[in-house]
C-alpha cells in the first residue's frame, strides 16, 4: 500500500515538473507544408510594438454557410498565433445577428458602419441558394479602430476558391491593421496638379483609402514658374509623387524639379497617356474619332531612366466590355460588347505588387512600354496577352470595329509591357545638359544620393473611378454599367505600399497557402457510392470479426 502511494506521489510530482518546464519553455510547431501558421518576421516586429491591449472582434460566429467554416477556423488559428506571440492580443468571435433582429436588419446596420455583408451562392445536393454572411473584423487599440475585410472576392470564384484566397490574405490584412494602429502616419504623398491631371472627383476613392495610412496633399507644380526655389524645396519634402494622367506638356523647369526630386531619393508613380483618346468622343453621329499622340515633353526624361512609352495603342482579344445603347426612349436597350482597346489584364504575379490580386486590371487605351538597358533594375508588372496587337497613331477609332470579326493573325504580336517598376541608382537627365535658366542657383545632383524607385504605367485611366448618378465617387475599379469589379485599386494600393513600405508588409502578400478543396460536383455525383461505402464497410468488418470470433471459440471449446 505504501509503495502504491509512493508511486502515485512520484507520478503527481513528475506531472507538475513537466508542466512547469513546459510553461517555462513554451513553443509551437508548424507542421504544415506551406507553413501557414508561421508568422512572418514583419508581423512579429509589428506586434512587438503593442504595449497595451489590442482587441479584435471577429464576426464569424452564429449561422453562416458551411463552406466558410474553414475561413472561421483559419482565422481563429492565426489569431491564436498572434496571441501566443503577444499576450496583449485579445480576440472574440461574435454573432453579427443579435438577439431579436433579422439578418436583413443586421445587414443594414453593418452597411451603415462601412462593412458591407456578402451574398454568396451555396450549392447543396445540386441546388444553388443565396446566403448572407458577415466576413469582417474590427481591430481596436487605445480608442482607435480599423475595419478588416476577411473575404477576398473574385469574379466567378467558387466558395472554396474564395476561402483559399481569403486565407492567403489573412496575415496581411491583420498585420496591416496592426501597423496602422501602432504607427502614426508619417509618409507624405504629393498629387501633382497644374498639367491637366484628372479632376479630384475621379481620383477621390483611391486617395481616400490612402489617407488612412499617409498624408495626402495636392501639389501645384505649375507654381514653379513664379516661385522656383520655394516650389523646388517644397517638392523635396514629399516621400512620393503621383502624376494622375497629365494632359498638358511639362515645362523644362518642371522637369528639372522632378528630375532632382528623383535624384534626392524621392519615389514616383507615373500614370501616363501618350495617346489622346477618350471613349466619350465616340458618342457622336459618326461613332468615330481621331486618336493622336499627346505631347507631354516627358519622353527624354523617361528615356534617361530606362523606359520609353510609345505613342500607339494596344488592342487585346482579352478585352473588357463597352456598353452601348440601341433604340430610343422606352425601346432603348443596353448591350455589352468586347472593346479591344479596353484591356483586361491578368497580372503575372512575379512581384509582391501584382501577387494575389483578385480580379483583372482594366486599362483603357493603353500604350506599349519599351525597356532600355541602362543599369536600372526593371520588373514588368502588367503586360497584355499573347493575343494582342499595336496600332500606330494618328488613327480613326470607330465603334464599327465592334461589328467586325477580328483577324486572329493580326493579334499575334508578342505581349506588350504596360506597367514597369524601376529600381536602382538613377542618373540625372541634366548630367550633360544645360539646365533651365530659371533654375540656376538651385542645388543640382548628377546622380541619385541613394537607390530609389518609380513605377510607370502607360495608362492614366487606371486610377480613374466612375461617378454615381449624383456625382459621388464610386469604388475604383467598379464599372457601374456592367457591375464588374476590376483589380485596379488593389494593384495601385500595392504599388504605393511597395514604394513607401519600410515595414516589409507588402512581402506578406506573396505568402503562398494551398488549402485542399472538395470537388463539389464530384461529391454530388458520387454521393451514393460513398454513403454506401461508409455505411456498409463497417458492417462488413463487423461480420468478418464476428465470424472469426465464433470460429475461434468453437475451435477452442471443441
Amino acid at each position: 500500500m505504501k509503495q502504491s502511494l509512493k508511486n502515485i506521489l512520484f507520478v503527481i510530482i513528475g506531472l507538475i515538473l513537466v508542466n512547469v518546464v513546459a510553461g517555462l519553455a513554451f513553443t509551437r510547431f508548424d507542421l504544415t507544408k506551406d507553413k501557414r501558421y508561421t508568422l512572418s518576421q514583419t508581423s512579429e516586429d509589428i506586434l512587438a510594438q503593442a504595449k497595451n491591449t489590442i482587441l479584435i472582434d471577429v464576426f464569424l460566429a452564429g449561422d453562416f454557410p458551411d463552406e466558410f467554416n474553414k475561413l472561421q477556423e483559419e482565422t481563429r488559428q492565426l489569431l491564436e498565433e498572434y496571441e501566443a506571440l503577444n499576450p496583449n492580443i485579445n480576440f472574440n468571435f461574435i454573432n453579427p445577428v443579435t438577439a431579436g433582429e433579422t439578418v436583413e436588419i443586421a445587414a443594414q446596420r453593418f452597411v451603415q458602419g462601412g462593412m458591407r455583408p456578402e451574398q454568396v451562392q451555396v450549392r447543396d445536393n445540386g441546388k444553388t441558394t443565396q446566403e448572407i454572411f458577415f466576413p469582417w473584423a474590427v481591430v481596436s487599440y487605445e480608442g482607435r479602430s480599423i475595419k478588416v475585410s476577411l473575404l477576398k472576392k473574385a469574379l466567378g470564384a467558387t466558395p472554396d476558391e474564395l476561402v483559399s484566397r481569403s486565407v492567403q490574405n489573412l496575415e496581411y490584412a491583420f498585420s496591416d491593421a496592426f501597423y496602422k494602429l501602432l504607427n502614426p502616419k508619417s509618409k507624405r504623398i504629393a498629387v501633382l496638379k497644374g498639367n491637366g491631371e484628372l479632376q479630384d472627383g475621379n481620383i477621390a476613392d483611391f486617395f481616400a483609402t490612402l489617407r488612412e495610412s499617409y498624408f495626402i496633399a495636392p501639389f501645384p507644380l505649375d507654381s514653379i514658374a513664379q516661385k522656383p526655389k520655394a516650389t523646388f524645396e517644397a517638392l523635396n519634402k514629399f516621400d512620393l509623387i503621383v502624376a494622375a494622367k497629365p494632359t498638358k506638356p511639362f515645362t523644362d523647369a518642371q522637369k528639372f524639379a522632378l528630375d532632382q526630386y528623383t535624384m534626392n531619393g524621392g519615389k514616383s508613380l507615373w500614370l501616363i497617356d501618350e495617346v489622346n483618346m477618350e471613349t466619350d468622343s465616340l458618342y457622336n453621329e459618326t461613332g468615330s474619332t481621331l486618336a493622336f499622340p499627346r505631347e507631354l515633353n516627358l519622353r527624354d526624361m523617361f528615356f534617361q531612366y530606362g523606359v520609353r512609352i510609345n505613342p500607339s495603342l494596344v488592342e487585346d482579344l482579352y478585352a473588357a466590355p463597352i456598353v452601348l445603347a440601341t433604340g430610343e426612349a422606352s425601346e432603348s436597350r443596353y448591350s455589352q460588347m468586347p472593346w479591344f482597346y479596353y484591356l483586361s489584364v491578368t497580372s503575372p504575379e512575379n512581384h509582391p505588387i501584382n501577387t494575389n490580386i483578385d480580379n483583372p486590371v482594366r486599362l483603357r487605351y493603353a500604350s506599349p512600354i519599351d525597356t532600355l538597358d541602362n543599369g536600372i533594375d526593371k520588373t514588368i508588372l502588367l503586360r497584355s496577352s499573347q493575343l494582342s496587337k499595336v496600332d500606330g497613331v494618328p488613327k480613326i477609332v470607330s465603334l464599327e470595329e465592334i461589328s467586325t470579326d477580328p483577324d486572329p493573325k493580326a493579334f499575334a504580336t508578342a505581349p506588350q509591357n504596360l506597367a514597369v517598376l524601376l529600381e536602382g541608382d538613377f542618373t540625372s537627365m541634366y548630367k550633360d545638359r544645360v539646365r533651365p535658366e530659371e533654375m540656376d542657383g538651385l542645388p543640382f545632383r548628377a546622380s541619385a544620393i541613394k537607390p530609389t524607385k518609380m513605377i510607370v504605367v502607360a495608362d492614366g485611366d487606371i486610377i480613374k473611378n466612375d461617378l454615381g448618378k449624383n456625382g459621388e465617387p464610386l469604388q475604383l475599379g467598379f464599372d457601374r454599367f456592367t457591375y464588374t469589379q476590376y483589380g485596379n485599386k488593389e494593384f495601385l494600393l500595392n504599388a504605393v505600399n511597395y514604394l513607401l513600405d519600410d515595414s516589409g508588409l507588402i512581402n506578406i502578400r506573396s505568402k503562398d497557402i494551398a488549402l485542399p478543396a472538395l470537388d463539389a460536383q464530384r461529391a454530388v455525383e458520387e454521393r451514393g457510392k460513398w454513403q454506401a461505402l461508409m455505411l456498409g464497410l463497417p458492417l462488413v468488418f463487423l461480420a468478418i470479426f464476428a465470424t472469426v470470433f465464433i470460429l475461434l471459440a468453437k475451435r477452442r471449446y471443441r
